[in-house]
């Protein structure tokens, strides 16, 4: 419970590239956090999604590492340190400065990602840093570069509701950006904005699309070529933009003709008259917004597929100007401050490359011993290399590339066999946290202090509203510490804004309008001025006169406005995207295309959401969604457990049968770890195959085949504390989620079931009752109160309202009560079912109760239940309850 607030404080959410503004209030008791979202903040006015409003949950100190350990052994921060430089020191002397490498993350503030970068890149001497950004966004930033000659976001938010028609590809934006899905939706209620989602899946995104377009997974290239063309055959076409403003047109057309009308039809799935449809809806739009992400990235022809739509902004001079234009919106809150300062291998930092001239120019301004002159190792070679033993010394930082890297065994098996793995983080549990032999203690959100860099290239602050737990100490500091211990000077920073003012004056040095990163106007800010500093677009410069494009009436700033792009001739590039068949392709063994993602309300490998109950409440454990028909094929009944084999691995994860999902296709979230199941860590399936541009992995379309786990029992409980994974290994199968008071487990194995339900429990006050079908149902109490409770169903899964079950933990029950319990049937009235909406907690129990006694509209249903009214992204849930009670009352009508 909240206590009253003695400060408050503007920061911003770690989660998503939204880069949301964040007021956080500390109450008296200095533990409780009341989380809002920020009014004047121009990413979200206001406006937090389901993790943002649960960031509170996420603060506690459970599962914290707290203090420096050496080989499994807590120790000072001094022998930690010293453990660190030494290890980097004598593996460089032995092997020579490649030999080490540091993989760090869009979850390091600016500050810190920049002097990562630094001490690798100028000082150690090997450019064998990269970052989790990498399965992010690298290709968006090759795609850039090809075609404007600097890895740049052209747009703006607003120009999400000044467009005319937004264009939706390679995103679930309702559940992946849900704020500014918010913003597009407002924008199509007050001025008829028409929606187009280009996307093999239905989701919640679908749901308010105007046209909804089901492509094969793939071929992405060969549609927008195919638009390519037809657009340049328009009324669309910019004649005049082309020939004052572009270079190449003619060698791109001739390699995206070979997608004509005959062929396109057959090569992506889409019906022709949908295709014209969409056409039609190209042409008569000039104010157009393209709205791509993980879905065009992660793909071996990734960089195509930012070409390819870029070509078609290109042609119709549809680009720097309102409403109109190419927009990636990046995954993670810092990817694109990490772009800023070089965090990949194949940059260095202000947005300059491996030139001779940026070389020097970066040299000089570092004055640095030991300037790299080459690329580093990208992400998957790097992890390679660590594998093959050319990488002998690793810093992990802020990720956990144990679950999130394709081939996650074989990273793990890497880490495991390297001789020197330093990993700092918050978690203790963290699945790479576990395999170093050095971990460190960080700080997380709420206690950094720094910059981060949104979608739309405004920066804004983080800024500490809690105290270091135990002896975690920033990332930036951890760093210079390191390197002054190595005995390289540079590194004695006081605080973040001295190294953001160093990062600011490095963006403008000798840069004079060259540069598309300059926020050069910061390089003199004050310590008070840092402190207070406003979200702010970039360029932020002192030379009016080299300002590329103009701010508009909101201060926001668009590039290319004036034709001009950053490459030598200042004219943007066509860049041919020849369609290319992908060379991965199913089987008779592996008959079925695997697509990962995310979900609405967990992130990442949930460091942090699986802290929090209300986040887990909407989709509880891993699960693979997939087509009836399939369902039907593969013999996997619905909620059943299905085994899913690709070349490179297995997971075992709980079936999802949908008709959202085209036969012959499958889809499971990336979220899960080693921590919360069993199995159901999906990168195990994706292979090494990358982007040859960009080098970003392919983790949409991975062949796979499944096949039913088909265990003796299934089992569901509730527990006040978490169980003994000792005892859960010994399963076919579990997952575990938090609720409050404890944890919600599901369970499933082969084995006697009553020797794992002997294990779970002891004490004396316990009841039980065997079920006539051979199930099992037992409780324990202490004092009254309900400790833990399992159901156990031979053959079939459990059928119980898990929510009503979580709110029993630790709740005191009579005799009848219990009785209850153990039937597993709540009272009259109570069943909450499967929750909604997490934002207020709000089960499909009590939306159907609303709809039975007359809410009908989204807007009755909000104003009974409040289920909607915050972030929204459960409306199309919503929506499916409303037309399914219409439909039975149709039915009962006829």
């Amino acid at each position: 419970m909240f206590t009253g607030s003695t400060t408050e404080t503007c920061t911003t959410c770690p989660y998503c590239g939204v880069g949301c503004g964040v007021i956080a209030s500390v109450g008296h008791d200095q533990c409780s956090v009341e989380i809002r979202g920020d009014e004047d903040h121009p990413a979200n006015f206001g406006r937090l999604c389901s993790k943002g409003l649960a960031l509170g949950d996420t603060l506690g100190l459970d599962d914290r590492l707290l203090y420096p350990h050496v080989d499994g052994a807590r120790v000072s921060w001094e022998q930690a340190l010293d453990a660190v430089s030494d290890g980097l020191r004598s593996t460089i002397d032995a092997h020579g400065p490649d030999s080490v490498a540091f993989y760090v993350s869009g979850q390091l503030l600016t500050e810190d990602y920049y002097v990562a970068n630094k001490l690798m890149k100028g000082f150690i001497g090997s450019a064998n840093i990269d970052t989790n950004s990498r399965l992010c966004m690298a290709s968006s930033v090759v795609g850039h570069k090809r075609a404007f000659g600097a890895d740049t976001v052209p747009g703006t938010y607003r120009d999400l509701e000044e467009a005319d028609l937004i264009i939706m590809v390679g995103s679930n934006f309702a559940w992946c950006h849900p704020v500014l899905h918010q913003r597009v939706l407002a924008a199509k209620a007050r001025r008829g904005t028409r929606l187009v989602v280009i996307d093999p899946r239905e989701t919640a995104t679908t749901a308010a699309a105007d046209l909804h377009m089901p492509i094969k997974p793939g071929t992405d290239v060969a549609l927008f070529n195919w638009l390519f063309w037809r657009l340049s055959c328009s009324s669309a076409f910019d004649q005049a933009f082309t020939d004052n403003h572009t270079k190449g047109l003619k060698p791109a057309l001739l390699k995206a003709c070979a997608v004509d009308d005959a062929s396109v039809s057959d090569l992506t799935g889409l019906s022709y008259p949908l295709l014209e449809q969409f056409l039609d809806l190209v042409v008569t739009n000039e104010k157009l917004v393209t709205v791509y992400s993980q879905g065009v990235n992660q793909s071996v022809a990734g960089t195509d597929k930012v070409n390819a739509i870029l070509n078609c902004h290109l042609v119709t001079g549809r680009i720097g100007k309102p409403g109109a234009g190419p927009f990636s919106i990046t995954g993670q809150p810092n990817a694109m401050g990490g772009r800023e300062v070089g965090g990949l291998a194949n940059q260095l930092a202000a947005h300059m490359d491996f030139s001779p001239e940026d070389i020097d120019r970066v040299e000089r301004f570092w004055n640095a011993p030991n300037m790299v002159s080459k690329p580093g190792l990208k992400a998957v070679d790097l992890f390679d290399a660590v594998a093959a033993g050319q990488v002998k010394a690793i810093w992990i930082m802020a990720t956990n590339p144990v679950v999130s890297m394709p081939q996650a065994e074989k990273v793990r098996d890497a880490l495991e066999a390297c001789p020197l793995v330093i990993v700092s983080d918050i978690s203790e549990s963290s699945d790479t946290v576990s395999l170093a032999d050095v971990a460190l203690p960080a700080t997380g959100w709420g206690e950094k202090n720094g910059t981060v860099t949104n979608s739309e290239r405004r920066i804004s602050r983080q800024r500490a509203f809690l105290p270091a737990p135990g002896d975690a100490r920033h990332d930036w500091q951890i760093i210079c510490d390191v390197a002054r211990r190595m005995g390289y000077s540079g590194f004695a920073y006081e605080t973040a804004a001295d190294i953001y003012r160093e990062h600011a004056a490095l963006s403008g040095y000798e840069n004079k309008g060259q540069r598309d990163f300059d926020i050069g106007g910061h390089a003199d800010l004050s310590d008070h001025a840092y402190d207070d500093l406003a979200p702010v677009q970039w360029p932020v410069i002192d030379r009016e006169s080299n300002n590329p494009g103009v701010r508009d009436e909101h201060g926001d700033h668009r590039f290319f406005s004036d034709g001009a792009f950053f490459t030598g001739d200042q004219r943007a590039r066509f860049v041919a995207t020849p369609f290319k068949r992908t060379k991965k392709s199913t089987s008779r063994h592996r008959p079925l295309v695997l697509n990962t993602g995310r979900v609405r309300d967990h992130w990442h490998t949930m460091t942090r959401t699986g802290n929090s109950p209300r986040l887990s409440s909407h989709m509880a454990e891993p699960f693979l969604e997939l087509n009836p028909s399939d369902a039907r094929t593969y013999g996997i009944a619905d909620a059943t457990l299905v085994r899913v084999r690709s070349f490179y691995g297995e997971s075992i994860l709980r079936a999802l049968v949908t008709n959202r999902i085209s036969v012959g296709q499958v889809f499971a979230p990336i979220h899960w770890t080693r921590r919360f199941s069993s199995a159901g860590c999906v990168d195990v399936l994706v292979g090494p195959q990358t982007d040859p541009h960009s080098g970003q992995p392919d983790s949409k379309f991975t062949p796979v085949r499944i096949m039913p786990l088909e265990p003796k029992w299934y089992a569901c409980g509730v527990f006040d504390a978490e169980p003994d994974k000792a005892v859960l290994d010994q399963l076919d199968y579990w997952a575990l989620a938090k609720i409050e008071n404890g944890w919600l487990a599901e369970f499933a194995g082969s084995s006697a079931a009553g020797d794992f339900v002997n294990r779970l429990f002891s004490g004396e006050d316990c009841c039980e009752i065997n079920v006539a079908n051979g199930g099992q149902r037992i409780a324990m109490f202490e004092k009254g109160r309900l400790t833990t409770c399992v159901y156990v169903a031979p053959g079939a899964p459990v059928a119980v309202d898990r929510s009503w079950l979580a709110r029993q933990l630790s709740a005191p029950h009579d005799q009848l009560e219990r009785f209850r319990l153990l039937a597993g049937r709540p009272p009259s009235g109570a069943e909450t079912g499967a929750i909604i909406c997490a934002c207020h907690g709000v089960g499909v129990g009590s939306i159907r109760s609303a709809i039975v006694e007359g809410s009908d509209t989204l807007v009755s249903i909000g104003q009974v239940t409040c289920a909607g009214t915050n972030c929204g992204s459960c409306k199309p849930e919503i929506m499916a309850l409303i037309e399914e009670a219409k439909k039975i009352l149709s039915v009962a009508a006829e």
